[in-house]
């Protein structure tokens, strides 16, 4: 039994070369880039290119708008508390209902310590913004917009060039967590209004722990991490040079191979989805059919538990993960799927096939094996499939 790995958006393997060009800079480059000598200017030149790197990946005019931090979360946090004590007399945060935790941890907690106003904005039956109330929720008191650019877990696109400009018709900032849409689309973030952007390096075949803030050219930023000098005075602490290394090289190779994301690796998703759609009835594509990431497939199951579809997958060896998440002992749809209104029947049993380059057709083979005795399996055992087997499914967003 071959290992099928389809969890690309929770995180995706570290590239050999990604590999290869950090490890010099354990033992041999291990000065400190704050340093004024040799070891320190070495490793310097070596962290300037890493920051162009990034800057080609997103399409950023200059180098230095580039902030290097630990990942996506503390990117995000950074964002919006700079915007909040930036943006003077303004006290509210537009964000919406479908957000990654780091977002909407974040604003709750603001909201319950700070007396911060959150505007959470929904969504329809495919996961597309609701955009009038976007509209309604701008005004004189909006600090900072915050919305992805794709959703992590049906990987629907935000029309966040538009989200940028309805912010600055406000005079609000206008962030986005970008995290999985680097590298899986092209980004010209110049040629938009956004004024901040999240990436992480672990969901673009870079290490953990090391991820980017976009800070537009004179957009008024304030520090969450305070210290010393580095990242222009804008984040302290050392910086962590092998992994900003490896971000780097993992930002080359993605623009290399972003034709082959947006082709081969959209054909084996379509290909996935359609064979499974094709043997298992009851079952439908969350998120936006016309409009998403090339690598994302979720998919809902009717009348069976996503967690139970989990364990019956790893021991195929196939690696995917769930729309469902276990909250002090009672199964709770995502917060995602909830926003979407997809009924709990097939909220419980989504599943999210998420695809990189690393993937072949064995792999969608391995699935379009096991997926469907599977499910057949567990709606054997499951007391909500009796007669439903006869019925349609209850939603099909794809013609809403």
């Amino acid at each position: 039994m071959r290992p099928v790995y389809l969890d690309n958006n929770a995180t995706t393997r570290v590239d050999p070369e990604v590999v290869q060009a950090m490890l010099p800079f354990f033992t041999e480059q291990f000065g400190n880039a704050s340093s004024m000598h040799a070891f320190g200017a070495a490793v310097g030149d070596a962290m300037r290119t890493a920051r162009k790197q990034v800057q080609e990946l997103i399409g950023a005019e200059f180098d230095h708008e580039i902030i290097f931090t630990s990942g996506g979360t503390e990117s995000d946090n950074s964002a919006i508390l700079s915007a909040l004590e930036t943006q003077v007399g303004r006290d509210e945060i537009i964000t919406t209902m479908v957000e990654h935790p780091g977002i909407l941890s974040l604003c709750d907690h603001l909201a319950k310590t700070r007396g911060i106003t959150v505007h959470k904005i929904g969504v329809d039956s495919m996961g597309r913004l609701d955009i009038e109330a976007y509209r309604k929720a701008l005004g004189p008191k909006t600090a900072i917009v915050s919305m992805m650019w794709a959703n992590n877990e049906t990987g629907t696109l935000f029309p966040v060039d538009l989200l940028a400009e309805l912010a600055h018709e406000a005079g609000a900032l206008f962030h986005t967590d970008a995290v999985q849409a680097v590298g899986k689309i092209a980004i010209d973030i110049k040629s938009t209004e956004i004024d901040m952007l999240s990436l992480s390096g672990h969901k673009l075949h870079a290490p953990k722990g090391i991820g980017a803030l976009y800070v537009r050219k004179g957009v008024r930023f304030r520090p969450m991490i305070r210290g010393g000098h580095q990242e222009r005075g804008r984040r302290a602490g050392t910086e962590n040079v092998p992994a900003v290394i490896g971000l780097g090289k993992a930002s080359e190779l993605a623009l290399k191979h972003m034709a082959d994301e947006q082709t081969r690796v959209k054909a084996l998703r379509d290909r996935l989805e359609k064979g499974l759609l094709q043997q298992v009835g009851n079952s439908f594509v969350t998120g936006d059919p016309t409009n998403r990431l090339p690598n994302t497939c979720n998919i809902a199951f009717e009348y069976i538990e996503g967690e139970a579809i989990l364990l019956l997958l790893n021991k195929a060896g196939i690696a995917a993960s769930s729309g469902s998440a276990c909250t002090s002992g009672s199964l709770e749809p995502s917060h995602v799927l909830r926003a979407m209104k997809v009924p709990y029947t097939a909220a419980h049993g989504a599943i999210r096939f998420s695809f990189c380059r690393d993937n072949g057709e064995a792999d969608v083979d391995q699935v379009l094996e096991a997926v469907p005795a599977i499910i057949a399996k567990l709606r054997e055992l499951s007391p909500f499939w009796q007669g439903a087997d006869k019925a349609p499914a209850v939603f099909n967003p794809t013609f809403a």
